[in-house]
């Protein structure tokens, strides 16, 4: 019975492992970056009409089968704002702070949040997104259930070792680590003052388009795999800021 288990588990381990392969062999890096842009804002527009928000404001994904979302609402239909760097933030009405703190570029950040990385495409005249994928040790609320505390790729220091010690002139600038995208819509938001464990009630969701992320550049490796061409999409709430020393 135990090895009829194991292969099972194994079966299944390596279908996921060759689907993920295959999603990522469908796509095809295109040799003009304005193309890449253009599949991103697409993939983006796609992925706002085929998504909404639960009660406590996680990202679904409508079922095509289940008829108990026919009436949640698409993120399309909730406002969403899209600056000139092509980043687009959704602001859950229901759930910002009544006299929250204004959150400024070099704040400390205390932030829960789920994100996750995907590539825009074009498949078979299909533009949309694929292989999604965790952007590990930063989706808090699946893993630690504690807000994460100043990710680097919303603000690292001129000093910071990181940056000190550099062997390399790419990795001694600040873009190296900064997602300048997520950093721009994010203080388009208030945060809340609120104590690490305490329940979350998500406020918001940004999406960042490669081209305001890292695009084709070289960056720093936060989760073990290349975000050349991706986009991100940010489902979080920020508990606390504090002003830097």
């Amino acid at each position: 019975m135990k090895k009829i288990f194991f292969y099972i588990l194994a079966g299944s381990l390596c279908f996921s492992a060759c689907k993920k392969d295959d999603d990522t062999s469908t796509y095809q890096e295109p040799e003009d970056i304005s193309v890449q842009n253009n599949y991103d804002d697409q993939s983006i527009q796609k992925f706002l009409t085929e998504n909404y928000l639960d009660t406590q404001g996680n990202i679904k994904a409508f079922s095509a089968t289940d008829t108990s979302d026919d009436n949640e609402i698409k993120l399309s239909d909730l406002n969403p704002i899209t600056l000139p760097s092509g980043v687009v933030y959704i602001m859950r009405s229901t759930a910002q702070p009544s006299s929250g703190t204004t959150i400024g570029a070099s704040d400390i950040i205390r932030i829960m949040m789920r994100a996750k990385t995907y590539l825009g495409a074009n498949t078979d005249g299909n533009v949309a997104f694929i292989s999604a994928t965790d952007m590990t040790n930063y989706n808090s609320m699946d893993v630690s259930g504690s807000p994460v505390v100043d990710p680097k790729f919303y603000y690292i220091a001129d000093n910071d070792p990181l940056i000190v010690n550099a062997t390399t002139d790419a990795a001694k600038v600040k873009s190296y680590y900064q997602m300048e995208g997520f950093s721009e819509a994010l203080q388009k938001f208030k945060a809340f003052n609120q104590t690490d464990g305490s329940p979350y009630n998500l406020q918001g969701v940004i999406i960042v388009p490669s081209r305001a992320a890292f695009a084709r550049d070289a960056h720093y490796n936060y989760s073990g795999y290349s975000f050349r061409n991706r986009s991100f999409v940010f489902n979080f709430q920020v508990y606390k800021t504090t002003a830097r020393p």
